[in-house]
């Protein structure tokens, strides 16, 4: 069945406050569930997921529960980044029998660097509805809290891809962005997504976000060039998920070279000093990484 017989005092709410939303047939709704915190489910999610009459979603590993937990017992179509062409056609099907479909990821909001945005596509080109139900999402939740004064909107990068040659060119490409971008990261490869940013644009300013909304919350903002050693101080501060705001520049601030950043300090010591010595010097006083500057030291010297 799709509700209790006895609505719960939270499904009575959410009737209260979205029982006069209208919820046409044979539409899809893009429903935002909770980053970490259940308290961030809107009442009007609620309400949706209590008046469909199937949950298309990421994993039903995680959509079950959420359910049991609002007293619901709803059909669970999965779909995810592996079938979600093959999966939509199911969702058409039952749009084409006239049904209500929700669609949720595992957290957050949907197609925001989570799979949903095939799908959604599949259902307006077959001529059906999809109705937006926002909720949480970690983008804004970070951009919120960075305490970036000079941002005008920012741009949602998301996940870089994981390493090789493709990583660095996008590295390079962030830090060569004026706007403020908003990167996610897991835990396994937070110290290398850091460290790459101090290596491109150690002056810029980045505010680490990490298990937002959750338990163990925490914001940072600092210079890029700190935010290994600070990763570092505490095995802690490794553990979760991530969301790194890379603020904006200021107007007339050109972006960082990744390359040649710390080429004025670089020839300045090395005409004093020997080569060792001065890379030694000019990691001490930039943060930059030492084997980074030695690299850009041997090709400043062969230049001649």
């Amino acid at each position: 069945m799709d509700a209790p017989t006895r609505p719960s005092l939270l499904l009575q709410a959410a009737d209260a406050a979205a029982g006069t939303q209208h919820y046409p047939a044979s539409t899809l709704y893009v429903v935002a569930t909770p980053i970490g915190n259940l308290a961030d489910l809107t009442l009007r999610a609620i309400h949706v997921l209590w008046k469909v009459d199937a949950v298309a979603c990421e994993d039903t590993r995680h959509t079950s529960p959420l359910l049991r937990h609002l007293g619901l017992d709803k059909p669970l179509i999965a779909l995810h980044e592996h079938n979600e062409r093959e999966a939509a056609a199911t969702v058409l099907a039952r749009l084409a029998a006239g049904e209500r479909v929700a669609y949720v990821s595992d957290a957050g909001t949907p197609a925001v660097s989570d799979p949903g945005a095939a799908l959604v596509a599949a259902c307006q080109a077959a001529g059906y509805r999809a109705v937006p139900v926002p909720g949480a999402s970690s983008a804004l939740a970070a951009m919120c809290v960075a305490g970036d004064t000079e941002a005008r909107g920012f741009a949602f990068t998301g996940f870089l891809p994981p390493k090789g040659n493709e990583r660095a060119l996008a590295l390079k490409a962030v830090a060569a962005r004026a706007e403020a971008q908003v990167l996610f990261e897991a835990p396994h490869r937070i110290a290398a997504l850091l460290q790459g940013l101090a290596d491109v644009a150690p002056s810029r300013r980045l505010s680490v976000c990490r298990e937002l909304t959750k338990q163990f919350e925490s914001v940072e903002t600092l210079v890029a060039a700190d935010a290994p050693a600070w990763l570092a101080a505490d095995p802690n501060r490794s553990r979760g998920e991530f969301v790194v705001v890379v603020h904006a520049l200021a107007p007339g601030v050109a972006p960082e070279d990744g390359d040649t950043a710390h080429d004025t300090m670089l020839k300045t010591l090395m005409a004093e000093l020997p080569l060792k010595q001065a890379v030694g010097l000019a990691a001490e006083l930039s943060g930059a990484p030492r084997n980074a500057l030695y690299a850009r030291a041997l090709e400043l010297k062969q230049a001649g």
